[in-house]
């Protein structure tokens, strides 16, 4: 009882998205530091185009297993626990597998790191959308989603200077690999610092209820257009941009820079979703998650166009900045959206599926790009099928989707 109390002890706002968010930028250092591991192994282990799209997809498998298994016990046993939890797995696992020498065991290993990295998404998001209030529950959650920039950036850091260096005993990439270790002891702080969800708390009848129950409840009519519009708009987001975000230094050094170089250029990207997460976590609670979802998606469609077909280094730079800013606002307003759709007894669980319908998108984007360059496509056409991909997205947001503006939580 004592503990419970405890528990129902809400963080501030300030403190809650602090603690959420360094958890979040940990697990956006890694999927970042991932893609430029891709680019350095292709040269240290003589990789193929295909063999480079299966270390994104193996990532993406672990993930929607990840999310659809950590999604619904986060209903059973709290929101906290499994975002401990699932930071543990994916940091011990990426730490590991940077003292592989096959690619079987690396695939191996980053199958568990994904399986960490998406299940503490979706409830990351969860508890701290069921934590604020609701006026202003859109934008401390499209903030928490822009510790993801910081990840990326500490990412883009560590790989141009660590990754490419000659002077360390071993690879650069394994001494990269071995910082993504360090969230394991970001775990200790969480479990002395963060409460679990008020609403998990509160509600004891959602331990109540079997995994069958609340998956089954997703489905129910109630929920059932909110569902096929998460899943819809989830699969064309995580395809699109696992598709392209993974390929983004590889493509660089396809179109003939240099591996230094496309790390540069990639970490200048990077900065631009900042603006892109502030922009949206403004517009949020001003127009609507609907309105920030169409408007940044079809800027992320328009930017990819650009990027796939541009040649010249300031066009690349200006369409991947735009390309970051437009793709990452999308990514924060798409997580304050998708814990709305369900009441809380089934809002991990609501979460986690949709999480990881999206995350079988991200099996097949970096596989289709491995395998569409192996035949000789261009990049500007592989490009294109992911604006399609968006464009379906958008359509599912404006005909199913329902805005959900400063609407309390049930």
């Amino acid at each position: 009882m004592g503990e419970q109390k405890q528990q129902a002890q809400p963080l501030s706002r300030n403190k809650l998205l602090g603690v959420a968010g360094v958890g979040w930028m940990f697990d956006a250092m890694d999927v970042g530091i991932l893609s430029f591991v891709i680019a350095a192994l292709a040269v240290d282990w003589g990789l193929n185009s295909s063999q480079m799209g299966w270390i994104g997809s193996i990532n993406s498998i672990g993930m929607a297993v990840g999310a659809l298994l950590f999604g619904v016990l986060a209903d059973k046993v709290g929101r906290k626990q499994i975002f401990m939890w699932t930071l543990i797995l994916f940091s011990v696992a990426s730490g590991l597998s940077a003292f592989t020498t096959t690619l079987t065991a690396f695939l191996l290993l980053r199958f568990f790191v994904g399986m960490g990295l998406g299940g503490e998404l979706p409830v990351a998001s969860t508890l701290v959308s069921e934590s604020v209030k609701a006026e202003e529950r859109g934008r401390v959650v499209v903030l928490l989603e822009s510790f993801w920039a910081g990840g990326w950036l500490i990412a883009a850091i560590i790989s141009y200077f660590v990754i490419p260096a000659d002077f360390w005993p071993i690879e650069g990439w394994r001494v990269a690999l071995l910082l993504t270790a360090i969230p394991a002891l970001y775990a200790i702080y969480i479990r002395i610092k963060l409460p679990d969800s008020p609403q998990f708390v509160v509600k004891a009848e959602s331990k109540k209820r079997s995994v069958f129950q609340n998956i089954a409840e997703v489905w129910n009519k109630k929920y059932a257009r909110n569902t096929l519009m998460l899943w819809i708009l989830w699969f064309a987001v995580v395809f699109s941009y696992y598709g392209m975000f993974l390929w983004l230094p590889s493509v660089m050094v396809g179109k003939g820079f240099d591996l230094i170089s496309s790390f540069k250029y990639v970490l200048i990207m990077t900065l631009a979703q900042l603006p892109g997460y502030f922009t949206a976590a403004w517009f949020i609670e001003k127009f609507g998650r609907k309105f920030v979802l169409v408007t940044y998606l079809l800027g992320t469609a328009a930017s990819a166009f650009v990027f796939g077909g541009a040649e010249t280094a300031t066009t690349l730079l200006i369409s991947g900045m735009l390309l970051s800013f437009f793709n990452l606002g999308a990514w924060g307003a798409l997580y304050a959206y998708t814990p709305e759709q369900y009441p809380a007894i089934v809002r991990g669980t609501g979460a986690g599926m949709a999480a990881a319908i999206g995350r079988v998108g991200g099996i097949f984007g970096p596989l289709l790009v491995g395998s569409l360059l192996a035949k000789g496509y261009d990049i500007s056409y592989i490009f294109k099928i992911f604006c399609v991909a968006i464009v379906i997205g958008v359509l599912a947001v404006i005909f199913l989707g329902k805005e959900t503006k400063q609407t309390e939580l049930q």
